[in-house]
């Protein structure tokens, strides 16, 4: 089957899925999914995961990178994180990170589906970076994929005062300020 008669061919089958009765629709969620239909998945949610399904057969699902990422946001959606979200880089797999500990390097290697360091695979970077130093560490913190965070506050000053509306204070973090180092 050439691409354009393929493409036709799921465009239609996406199509007939307006037309389907619900009994229809949750016979052919089960099928495809193979589990039964969510409690409370309205009609068209139900059309959408199938639609999904049909085009996912057809020209494949998310890559192992992509699932570890969307994994995570998750855990911080369902951790109530209130910080917001926040994916970090994407790390393409074979991508190397290098980290100097203690006068000493190491080389971690980005998989499909986790990391190696040392011969051995993780699924984060975070138990490396606990394998390295011995105690709980954030690993993209470690390996330098989360930068530290420096607010830089505003004082306001006198509005009449010609072309000055605020003074910023750059040499904060966390509200303290920071030795400058010359």
């Amino acid at each position: 089957m050439n691409v354009i008669s393929q493409t036709n061919d799921i465009d239609r089958q996406i199509a007939e899925l307006d037309n389907l009765p619900l009994l229809e629709l949750r016979k052919r969620w089960t099928r495809m999914f193979n589990a039964s239909v969510p409690k409370g998945l309205s009609q068209d949610m139900l059309i959408r995961g199938i639609a999904y399904k049909i085009q996912e057969k057809a020209y494949g699902g998310l890559s192992q990178s992509m699932k570890r990422k969307l994994n995570t946001i998750a855990k911080q959606i369902d951790g109530d994180d209130r910080g917001g979200l926040d994916t970090g880089p994407a790390l393409k797999p074979g991508a190397k990170l290098i980290r100097e500990w203690q006068a000493q390097t190491y080389t971690v290697t980005v998989l499909d589906d986790g990391f190696e360091y040392n011969g051995k695979r993780y699924g984060s970077l975070s138990m490396i970076a606990r394998e390295i130093t011995g105690v709980r560490w954030s690993g993209p913190r470690f390996f330098g994929l989360k930068k530290e965070k420096f607010d830089v506050p505003s004082i306001p000053v006198n509005p009449m005062r010609k072309g000055w509306s605020r003074i910023l204070i750059p040499w904060m973090h966390n509200g303290k300020p920071v030795k400058r180092i010359s």
